[in-house]
Formats: C-alpha cells, structure tokens, sequence
C-alpha cells in the first residue's frame, strides 16, 4: 500500500516564495531604514531556514526501519517541528521586537524612499499569497472529514502543514502591518508608526511560535488518532464473532503511521478460530484506514468487570 506523503509541496512553494521575498525585503531595508522592513527581512530569513529544517526532518522520517528504530523515524518531522516553532520562529519575533523597541527609543529615525518600501511589500503580499494558496489547496485535501479551518489544524497530526500556514498566513498579516506603518509614516512624517508596525509584527511572530510549540509538544509526546479514526477503526471490531472490545489504545508514530493496541473478549463459538478473527480485524482497520499504515495488535481475553489495570 503507497501512502501520499503530504504537506512537502507547500514546503517548496514556502522556500521558493521565502526566497524571492527576503532578497526584495533586504533591498528594501538598505534602502529605506525602516524597522518594519528589518523585521520582515528578519521574518524571511527565519522562514526560509524552517523550510530547510522541515525539508531536513522530512528526510529523516522517511528512513525505514531499523533494529534501533524499529518503527522507524517518523516523528522526525514533529521534532524539526518544534526547533523550528520554539527556535528560529521565537528567535526571529524576539530580533524583531528588539529591533523595533530600539526605533521606538529613538523615533527619530528616517524612513527613506517609502515608495519602493511600498512597492517590495505589495510584491511580497503577492507571493506569499500564493504560498499561502498552496497550503490551503494542501489542506483541503487532507481535511476529508470538512473540519472548521481551526479545528482541523488544532487536530492535524501534519506538522509541516501546521507550520506552513501559520508561517505564511504571520507573513501576508505581517506585510500588510508593514505596508499600513509604512503609509502612516508617510502621511504622518513620524517614524513611530514604522516602529510600531515592526514591534506588532515581532509580537505577532513569538505569540504564534508559543502556538505552534504547544502543539509539536502534544505531538512529540504522542497523539492518539483522531475521534474520526478511532470511529473507523471500532467499526471493525463490530461483529458477531466479538462479545466486547475490552481495550485499545492507539498513538501516531507519524502523521501517516499508526499504532494500535486492542483487547478482545471473543464470542465462544470462535474460540478455536480466533486467528482468523483477529486477521479479519485487521484487514478492515487497514481497509478502513487505506490512507495511513497501522501497526495492529490485537490480544484475546476473557471480560472480567472486576479487573483494575495497574497504574504502576
């Protein structure tokens, strides 16, 4: 079974537009000194140097199994993840509010040729905003159950996806900061504006790096399957040749990869041909799951409404 591998095309759009941008944002700044500029050319940076890190982590998860990893190295991604929310994403917010706050000390700094400040901006809305396209096309084909947008990136177990688009939705919300700094600077003559901007966007980018922490954390810690699959995954433990589901127990090893861990208590009259239940069971989970691998285990025992499972 070939399982898609998704989420790497909105990595490459990502890096290419991230490329394009941070050249025309530097330029930008050399030419104008404004602080919004700085902090976007700082957030460009910062994002092309996560997609290298998601590529990277990308690269690891798709090893194979071995006899020290023997589920192999998909949660790879979530740990690439998380240096690049906790790391360089916290990092380039935290230069950016320090770069504004120096502007805000001394506001009289000059914000030189704002018309090509402008323009660069207006390019990079542009691009980004295909970026941002690309990712929202990836998530409309992973969101098969139609989650709300939200919803569905809080129970999304695609971390590049995750990242992606809090990274490209913090760019195109951050351009437009920039460009409304940069025309009230204009039109006022006072660079604090510029100041502002920059500092909105520097708190912007650290208060979506504490996000998607909280998020890489959950993951690297382990996710049980979503309510969707597990509904999928119970629907094959429902026949006649099983009394009860005793247990089961189910964690992501991968956004793709799964494992399963069940407890059975088998109709008498299919005892003798258990193996043949347990067989069938998987088949359907994997049938049911045709979009991830599974890793099933599935143990038989008899129900005991007394039994405590330990907790040491």
């Amino acid at each position: 079974m070939e399982i898609k591998k998704s989420g790497s095309t909105a990595v490459f759009a990502a890096l290419g537009a991230n490329i394009l941008v941070a050249i025309s944002k530097f330029i930008g700044f050399l030419l104008s000194g404004s602080a919004a500029m700085m902090n976007e050319s700082i957030h460009s940076v910062v994002d092309c140097s996560n997609q290298i890190l998601l590529l990277f982590g990308n690269q690891r998860a798709g090893r194979g199994q071995s006899d020290l990893h023997q589920f192999g190295e998909g949660r790879a991604k979530y740990f690439f993840s998380t240096i690049v929310a906790t790391m360089l994403f916290f990092g380039g917010g935290a230069l950016g509010v320090m770069e504004a706050f120096q502007k805000l000390i001394h506001p009289n700094h000059a914000v030189e040729n704002p018309v090509i400040v402008l323009v660069i901006l207006v390019f990079g809305i542009l691009v980004e905003g295909s970026s941002l396209r690309v990712a929202f096309k990836e998530i409309g084909e992973l969101n098969r159950e139609k989650l709300p947008l939200f919803k569905f990136l809080k129970e999304s177990r695609y971390s590049e996806i995750l990242i992606i688009f809090t990274e490209d939705f913090c760019a195109v919300l951050g351009l437009i900061l920039a460009i409304v700094g940069t025309i009230l600077t204009m039109v006022t003559e006072n660079p604090i504006f510029d100041a502002l901007s920059g500092l909105l966007i520097g708190l912007m980018l650290m208060f979506a790096s504490i996000f998607l922490a909280r998020e890489f954390y959950s993951l690297m810690i382990g996710e049980s399957v979503s309510s969707q699959d597990l509904t999928k995954i119970k629907t094959a433990f429902q026949r006649p040749e099983v009394k009860r589901l005793i247990d089961i127990k189910t964690v992501h090893l991968a956004p793709t990869e799964i494992m399963i861990a069940a407890k059975i208590d088998i109709a008498d009259d299919f005892e003798e041909i258990s193996y043949d239940v347990v067989n069938n069971i998987e088949a359907d989970i994997r049938q049911n799951l045709s979009d991830k691998k599974a890793y099933i285990y599935i143990e038989t025992d008899e129900y005991d409404p007394n039994y405590q499972q330990s907790k040491d």
